[in-house]
């Protein structure tokens, strides 16, 4: 699934289920938190492609008899994929992740800007640029 703060989503053919995410903004960068109970970090991958950061992995279900007829069933196992478009203005390069107590927090800095003016200097005499 692709999904951007206005959360726009696509079809994943090799994901089986999306994993409830949180996106929001702070002073110093964007937070991502992606709720992932049961799972351990060697089964998580992030990934970042151009302004796309891509959150995948597997929850196996290991828990459960071999014959059993479920009642209710509202925990997703097998591969999972969450593909977030983040906006303008934030350094995926500069991204740290942790995973603790069945959440994956992604932290994104803001991008450091460039100085809103600046003086040019103008070269006297014989000059390559005229």
């Amino acid at each position: 699934m692709t999904r951007s703060v206005a959360s726009v989503r696509e079809a994943s053919a090799k994901a089986h289920w999306t994993p409830n995410t949180d996106v929001y903004a702070t002073d110093s960068g964007l937070v991502i938190k992606v709720e992932l109970a049961g799972m351990r970090s060697e089964h998580l991958e992030i990934t970042v492609e151009s302004n796309k950061l891509r959150i995948s992995g597997n929850r196996p279900d290991g828990c459960r008899a071999a014959k059993c007829n479920f009642l209710v069933m509202e925990i997703n196992y097998g591969p999972f994929e969450s593909v977030l478009e983040v906006p303008a203005g934030y350094d995926l390069s500069q991204a740290k992740a942790a995973y603790l107590n069945g959440f994956l927090r992604i932290d994104v800095p803001v991008a450091a800007r460039p100085p809103k003016s600046a003086k040019v200097p103008i070269a006297e005499g014989n000059s390559s640029l005229v």
